[in-house]
């Protein structure tokens, strides 16, 4: 049984802060980041609106946790330029 895709993203706050997260649906989780629906991070709440700086498929849902812990770990250089090297 093959489940839904899963995605690790980083979002741009408004304070030029960087968030990272795990999803399914990147327009639903975007949209709840912003506001426009219910949910999203307590983080991004008071640093809207956001935007996606970066968007990376993953094999399944334990693979996009294992990366987005690689990249939390990452320090803001690396992350602005994993964003840079985004099309």
């Amino acid at each position: 049984m093959t489940g839904a895709a899963w995605f690790v993203y980083i979002l741009r706050c408004a304070d030029g802060t960087l968030y990272t997260g795990i999803t399914t649906d990147i327009a639903r989780r975007l949209a709840e980041h912003n506001g426009e629906a219910g949910g999203g991070a307590r983080y991004t709440r008071a640093r809207r609106p956001v935007v996606l700086a970066y968007l990376e498929p993953t094999a399944d849902r334990a693979a996009a946790a294992r990366r987005e812990a690689a990249i939390r770990r990452l320090g803001r250089a690396r992350k602005l330029a994993l964003c840079a090297d985004t099309p």
